[in-house]
């Protein structure tokens, strides 16, 4: 925005998709998908919209067409199996610094099927004994699922915490072959 609260130009398209773990809010910019916000019911999607529009000065606009239709039918093909790689363009900036350099390295280091315990991912981005801030990087994660914090756990075999619920956390390693699929 400039100095008289009015948008730079930038416009980012928004849509509420179906999914195997609930709604998902989904935008883009010109440069790539920029978010991804679980159980993306009305209050959710309202406040990660005005978020979005705040953080990133930009005119959003729902569509599901244009800038998403890719990111959603990678989505539909995840979820039935047949993809395990999204391979989308990516925008990231809602994330910087460390947190940045931890979030690529899981998106290009940890592949469907497989984990990473947080110290071992600090190893990873050259920093030893940064398991906790490893952590923090997962909790501001701006592109949960198509960048897979759900494939980081506890080095002692915990399933580690994650800013979409544990149930949905669960779900996901199970659609990867990583868990026993849920009894119910």
């Amino acid at each position: 925005m400039d100095s008289k609260g009015r948008f730079d130009g930038q416009v980012v398209e928004w849509a509420v998709v179906g999914s195997d773990i609930g709604p998902l809010l989904l935008a883009a910019t010109g440069e790539g998908l920029v978010s991804v916000v679980f159980h993306a019911d009305d209050a959710v999607r309202d406040r990660a919209l005005e978020r979005l529009a705040g953080r990133l000065g930009a005119e959003l606009v729902e569509s599901a067409a244009g800038r998403l239709a890719e990111p959603i039918r990678r989505l539909d093909a995840y979820f039935a199996g047949a993809l395990r790689d999204f391979g989308l363009p990516l925008d990231w900036s809602l994330t910087a610094g460390f947190n940045r350099q931890v979030l690529r390295e899981l998106a290009s280091g940890v592949p469907y099927g497989t984990v990473v315990g947080y110290g071992d991912l600090a190893d990873r981005v050259g920093q030893p004994g940064a398991a906790q801030a490893v952590g923090t990087a997962m909790g501001s994660n701006p592109l949960p699922l198509v960048v897979p914090c759900h494939r980081v756990v506890e080095s002692d075999g915990g399933i580690g915490g994650f800013g979409g619920g544990l149930e949905t956390k669960r779900r996901l390693l199970a659609l990867e072959g990583v868990l026993p699929q849920p009894l119910f």
